[in-house]
């Protein structure tokens, strides 16, 4: 009798116990274990943006989603919304189809097919982008505005001084990530773009973690940017890099 006793109580701590197991399973692990399927049926229109319906923006959404799977994915097709509702109301001119395609591919340098990288992801991604939209025929000086607008969107105060594409991606992508300009949108913009595709819970930690799960290989490629506060976060070993510390320890410093 008491040996049934202990097995049962045995059983149920177990069940106790791996309860936190599961909860601590996150959207980014969720989507490394089911990378492709079927690309999330768009919306007709957010706010009056409408995402591109052209053989080359499903190609590409197919090309992004298969690679990143569902957290990133979202996230950029959100990207995609607040930099073409940011310029609608600004009145800037720019191809929907293009700053879609650099909004897809914007964060793509962060996936698994990187693992061996030490660029910035941000270039690996300008580079999938730009030999992507050659193979689709688009001109050459196009495909380099793509890669220019996703190798500086995490430039901050470079970007709004270039053209509308990389303006509006890095507006958008601030936008998604940290609310930057967010009193710029209206209730309404804000409301739609979120019942469409809503940021879930825990994004601001999971999107780190997918930052970091991009990046803990490289880490040189993170000094001097942003991604070094992300990594410092996540690895209390990271050092940062001081610019300082390297001017008054260089070869020139003290008049040798």
């Amino acid at each position: 009798m008491m040996t049934r006793m202990f097995v049962v109580l045995c059983a149920t701590l177990c069940c106790v116990v791996a309860v936190p197991v599961q909860a601590v399973d996150t959207a980014v692990q969720r989507a490394a274990r089911s990378p492709g399927g079927a690309v999330p049926k768009a919306a007709s229109e957010v706010s009056g943006v409408r995402i591109p319906d052209s053989k080359l923006a499903r190609d590409a959404a197919q090309m992004v989603h298969d690679a990143e799977g569902d957290f990133l994915y979202q996230h950029s097709v959100r990207v995609y919304y607040w930099a073409a509702l940011a310029g609608k109301r600004k009145g800037l001119s720019f191809d929907p189809e293009l700053l879609y395609v650099a909004a897809l591919f914007h964060d793509y340098g962060l996936t698994a097919r990187y693992g061996a990288s030490h660029s910035r992801f941000e270039v690996d991604g300008a580079d999938a982008a730009r030999a992507f939209l050659k193979e689709h025929g688009v001109p050459d000086a196009e495909s380099q505005d793509i890669w220019l607008a996703i190798a500086l969107h995490t430039t901050n105060g470079i970007s709004p001084h270039m053209f509308p594409v990389a303006t509006l991606l890095a507006e958008g992508a601030n936008m998604d990530l940290v609310g930057a300009g967010y009193d710029g949108f209206s209730a309404t913009e804000r409301g739609a773009v979120e019942a469409a595709y809503p940021h879930p819970p825990r994004f601001a930690e999971d999107f780190m973690q997918a930052l970091y799960n991009g990046l803990k290989h490289r880490p040189e490629a993170t000094q001097g940017t942003g991604l070094a506060d992300v990594m410092a976060y996540k690895d209390p070993k990271f050092v940062r890099r001081d610019f300082s510390s390297l001017m008054l320890k260089s070869p020139w410093a003290g008049g040798n």
